[in-house]
């Protein structure tokens, strides 16, 4: 069979001339669901069916090992010999072949060994230790993040200058014996891998020259996702001779976070002269209204190199806006339309739940229980399985029973207060010996037992849990919950390193304050309110998350979202503050790149989009107003159509781009209005039903949970 026709005949215009294309460098901008693997799949099988190129020749890197894998198994039927024959994986997997491969020239020993995250981190605490520095005022996490991304910078402790600040002076001193430390072992971290892969090329002429001689061709898959150290490693590889071929979409750059940058990709054509570059912009993925929305959005950012994605499939449907009472309100919301969806014969795998923060997982799970639906968390664990939060509802559990020894184990030196293994070690010896419990056996060795050192840490531990029981005695829940997060220091802990991720456990924390504000308890004599509480959140935890073969709803955040694609998607939460985060409001740069983010989420959405925000919302363990996302105004409003609630139900409203509120009302109550009520509490009014003195109204209440009751009865008062 003809390779020509082979190759192309499967691809449309745009990619034709992407793959057909004379050798030379070349930067396809290949939009959501335009078929990028396909293009760097068919490209390479052109350059060895047509061009001649030997398989050794190419060097094709991308960035999981999933996409590197499946690069291999769909070239090897194309090119007809092993793909092994060819360089294919990703960034840290090729450096590591060649650092095997010439680990004497890497100054490496032959049997060095790869450490991952923990171990890492594992090794920067015993620098700390060997150093004499305090982990309460230098957090390892810090630590490892700047060690990280210094090496990501191509950045050596003797490259850092001293500016005087003593803070750096001594992150710089920390990082300097880690890298002693490490060396000395034979270990290598992640980040060292790609440093010290690019440091041996660039300082061995001749090893630069022999793969710059053999690697002709290299080819580069999601390019804008490339840092500062990876995008120096490819010019370096590529030298004066070689050919790149880079795709990437400038619009899915959202990563920047963890040292990825758009430039990479917006400067390609400075840095490798007589680039061409090809659009795809034939979507195969979305409706040609989620297309539409999703490229009047993206064009409002300035930076960027520009396309319109297309589709020759159908418009589809508009796409729901729905603005919430609330977080329950738009929850219940979700999950009414996904009942609908499923009983016209939808599946649930089908489904995804899109949001900026993990902190909004919480309430979507409690619906989707209540509604007995099966879920799973994408990438993540359910809320109440996040570490932060065990450890939180540990110092709970620990206040309400000194004899629960998990609690206490957990806890012990959750934030680090210089409670170690072996002295831990003696206390489980004492509590076995002695028949009692983890907390006596520490009371007993605290007075006589332990080293002076040791018997003051764990009497001050003990003396803060005792002090911190008095203190929330008589505490509505959620202030409890607010005072042990806040006296124990678990955000601080929580928060060190000051990432995206580290924002998201400090929101977590402030998401079970809002959990404990919100939660009834039974009118249950046998049980206090946190007693409850901790059995409530300890049932949420272990039941109702499907497994990962299960017919099950989605839920995931934005960022994990990007790569895949579902028939149906509800976005939740777009509001000034959360979505585009606050962070990043103030900074054109951020905001660009949450408005990447936010076209990311859109056009994962194969049929169907629902796009929601709530008029109220508790963060960080507060009530707020919430204004609409500035993303809601962005979209075309001939895209869109309000959808609000009538007589409880959710139903769609043919006004595009409205984002506005039926002034329904009965008893003197508006829809949206804040309410208190002698028994159930302060509520949001949420919808009515009939008129006159029967009339119903739906109030969801912020302890007790939405109800319905009769206006001229209900006995409800204004706030």
């Amino acid at each position: 069979m003809d390779d020509v026709s082979t190759i192309l005949d499967p691809l449309n215009e745009a990619q034709r001339e992407a793959v057909g294309a004379p050798p030379g460098h070349m930067r396809v901008l290949a939009g959501a669901g335009s078929g990028k693997t396909r293009v760097l799949i068919h490209r390479i099988a052109w350059l060895i069916g047509v061009e001649g190129v030997s398989p050794q020749s190419i060097l094709a890197v991308t960035f999981t090992n999933k996409a590197a894998g499946e690069m291999r198994a769909r070239l090897e039927p194309m090119i007809r010999v092993p793909a092994r024959a060819m360089w294919v994986g990703t960034f840290h997997g090729i450096a590591h072949r060649l650092l095997r491969l010439h680990y004497k020239e890497a100054k490496l020993p032959q049997a060095f060994q790869i450490i991952d995250s923990d171990d890492q981190y594992r090794l920067i605490r015993r620098t700390l230790k060997n150093l004499e520095m305090d982990e309460q005022r230098w957090p390892p996490r810090q630590m490892q993040g700047f060690i990280n991304s210094c090496k990501d910078a191509a950045e050596r402790p003797r490259d850092l200058a001293d500016t005087g600040d003593y803070a750096r002076t001594q992150m710089i001193r920390v990082y300097a014996a880690y890298e002693a430390a490490r060396e000395a072992a034979g270990l290598v971290d992640f980040a060292e891998l790609l440093l010290r892969a690019y440091e041996t090329c660039r300082d061995d002429s001749d090893l630069l020259a022999h793969y710059r001689r053999r690697f002709s061709h290299l080819l580069v898959d999601e390019f804008q996702d490339t840092n500062a150290l990876q995008y120096a490693w490819i010019r370096l590889l590529a030298g004066s001779n070689g050919r790149v071929f880079i795709v990437g979409d400038d619009d899915q750059s959202i990563y920047s976070w963890r040292g990825a940058r758009v430039d990479n990709i917006l400067r390609f054509e400075d840095d490798f002269k007589d680039t061409a570059t090809v659009r795809l912009e034939q979507n195969y993925r979305s409706t040609g209204t989620i297309l539409g929305a999703a490229n009047g959005l993206i064009g409002h950012n300035l930076s960027r190199l520009g396309k319109e994605l297309w589709t020759a499939g159908a418009d589809g449907e508009p796409i729901d806006i729905y603005g919430a009472f609330n977080e329950y309100d738009e929850a219940q919301h979700v999950v009414n339309r996904i009942q609908g969806w499923i009983a016209d014969g939808g599946k649930r795998s089908d489904i995804a739940i899109l949001y900026r923060s993990n902190a909004q997982s919480r309430v979507l799970e409690e619906r989707l229980i209540a509604a007995e639906i099966s879920y799973r968390i994408y990438g993540g664990q359910k809320f109440f399985e996040r570490a932060e939060i065990k450890d939180a509802l540990a110092y709970m559990r620990l206040l309400q029973s000194r004899a629960d020894d998990a609690a206490f184990e957990r806890i012990v030196n959750t934030p680090t207060r210089g409670i170690g293994a072996t002295t831990v070690d003696k206390i489980r010896s004492h509590a076995r010996a002695g028949a009692m419990s983890l907390w006596q056996a520490a009371f007993d060795l605290a007075q006589n037992g332990l080293p002076a050192r040791a018997g003051k840490m764990v009497m001050a531990f003990i003396e803060t849990i005792d002090a911190l029981d008095a203190d929330i005695e008589g505490m509505a829940l959620h202030e409890a919950a607010d005072r042990v997060i806040e006296a124990t220091g678990l955000k601080v802990h929580h928060g060190k390193g000051g990432d995206e991720k580290a924002e998201g456990r400090k929101e977590n924390l402030d998401e079970l304050v809002s959990a404990a504000r919100a939660y009834t308890p039974d009118d249950d004599e046998t049980m206090d309110e946190i007693t409850q509480f901790l059995a409530y959140a300890s049932l949420e935890a272990g039941e109702n998350q499907a497994g990962e073969w299960d017919e099950s709803v989605q839920l995931m955040t934005l960022h994990s979202a990007k790569g895949l694609e579902f028939p149906l998607v509800f976005m939740v939460g777009l509001e000034e503050g959360l979505f585009p985060h606050q962070r990043s409001i103030d900074d054109e740069n951020g905001l660009e790149e949450e408005r990447r983010l936010c076209y990311v989420g859109m056009t994962r959405a194969m049929d169907k989009l629902h796009i929601s925000h709530a008029e109220v919302r508790r963060l960080h363990g507060s009530e707020n107003l919430c204004a609409p996302s500035r993303f809601l105004r962005e979209i075309p409003a001939d895209y869109l159509r309000e959808v609000r609630p009538q007589a409880g139900i959710s139903q769609p409203v043919f006004r595009p781009g409205a984002l506005a509120r039926a002034e329904q009302s009965a008893a003197g109550l508006n829809l949206g209005q804040r309410v208190g009520h002698r028994k159930f509490g302060e509520g949001t009014v949420l919808a009515f039903e009939g008129d006159g003195a029967r009339a119903r109204i739906q109030v969801n209440f912020d302890r007790a949970g939405s109800k319905w009751l009769i206006a001229g009865y209900a006995k409800l008062d204004p706030i």
